[in-house]
């Protein structure tokens, strides 16, 4: 047998394993996590799997089915999370007690289906948290800094603020943080999220977000060696590289409740940037590299009313948050790994 077809029984046992070893020093959680074949929910399953164990972590999806690596090392189920009954039986099979909602419509594909993205990022949410109430769930929610607007202080954006913002995508995370809360001290529900800034992997392509432009960019430097960006120079937003996103959904779902003051969501973040100094930093390892602009009109005023910068202090003094990656380190990185992957 050649060892590609050892792969999969190899992951079995190291999840096996694992869980084992979770069994001895924490509680073995059983997780389910929605939109299995997202930009994070495709490295948040590998890693909660890694940590609580293969079986452990139920992978969920709809239309689109998630890479081998997750369909090989453990459940996977197919259902729509605006069907209720689906959801629940899905819990009640695997006897769920963690829930990260993961599925929705991003930002700049909500804009051209704004009705189908409210029916999918609240109705499923609905969904989620009435099987939580239901069941015992806990569950976690990634809310945005598409939540903020126009009227929200845009350097230094402190965890509690206005919040009116003028996108499909960013109305539905502010539902979505109040329905959480609402359940939350409503019904005793233990939800939990995060505001993500923009988020940068060389996992997965591009989804429909107004910061794609920070991956796309990654892809055109190593392939052709120019990209035009579709948001203006010195248009400055919030990002982190998955890595940090991944630890921090993890970090904040173990953090002792006690600790937490809120539950709508944290601000998080690692580091901000205009499009020229990822330019720039890409330069110092590919100096033939060059980059233009033509503006969408649509992103760009998406982009305009989003935060520079967000305080993330509340996250860090209450469950310790401290990203890893900065633009450098970043940088080097997505370049390395990419640049392997286009060559496999």
């Amino acid at each position: 047998m050649e060892n590609k077809e050892w792969e999969p029984v190899w992951r079995r046992i190291a999840g096996t394993i694992a869980e084992c070893l979770n069994e001895g020093f924490n509680h073995v959680k059983r997780i389910l996590v929605t939109g299995a074949a997202g930009q994070i929910g495709s490295e948040l399953i590998v890693a909660l799997r890694q940590r609580y164990g293969s079986g452990n972590v139920i992978a969920c999806g709809h239309r689109t089915v998630p890479n081998s690596e997750i369909l090989d090392s453990g459940p996977f189920e197919s259902f729509d999370v605006r069907d209720s009954s689906a959801v629940t039986a899905v819990v009640v099979q695997y006897d769920v007690d963690t829930i990260y909602h993961l599925a929705g419509i991003l930002s700049a594909t909500g804009e051209t289906r704004p009705q189908r993205a409210w029916d999918i990022n609240i109705n499923g949410l609905c969904n989620v948290l009435e099987a939580a109430r239901q069941h015992g769930c806990a569950v976690f929610f990634p809310s945005s800094i598409a939540s903020f607007g126009l009227s929200t202080p845009q350097d230094n954006t402190p965890q509690e603020t206005i919040q009116r913002p003028q996108s499909i995508y960013g109305i539905t995370k502010v539902a979505g943080e109040l329905l959480c809360d609402y359940y939350h001290h409503r019904f005793g529900v233990d939800s939990r999220g995060l505001r993500f800034p923009g988020l940068i992997s060389h996992e997965t392509p591009p989804g429909g977000g107004t910061t794609d432009y920070a991956v796309e960019i990654f892809y055109a430097a190593l392939t052709e060696k120019k990209y035009t960006c579709f948001l203006r120079k010195g248009t400055r937003l919030d990002m982190m590289y998955m890595p940090d996103a991944i630890r921090a959904a993890i970090a904040v779902m173990e953090a002792n409740p006690g600790r937490l003051s809120i539950r709508n969501a944290f601000n998080v973040t690692a580091m901000s940037f205009a499009p020229e100094d990822l330019c720039a930093e890409i330069q110092k390892s590919i100096p033939d590299f060059i980059m233009d602009y033509k503006v969408d009109p649509v992103r760009q005023a998406i982009a305009d009313s989003w935060p520079n910068n967000m305080d993330d202090s509340v996250a860090r003094e209450q469950w310790g948050w401290q990203p890893e990656y900065d633009l450098p380190s970043m940088t080097r990185d997505m370049l390395d790994k990419l640049s392997r992957k286009l060559k496999a």
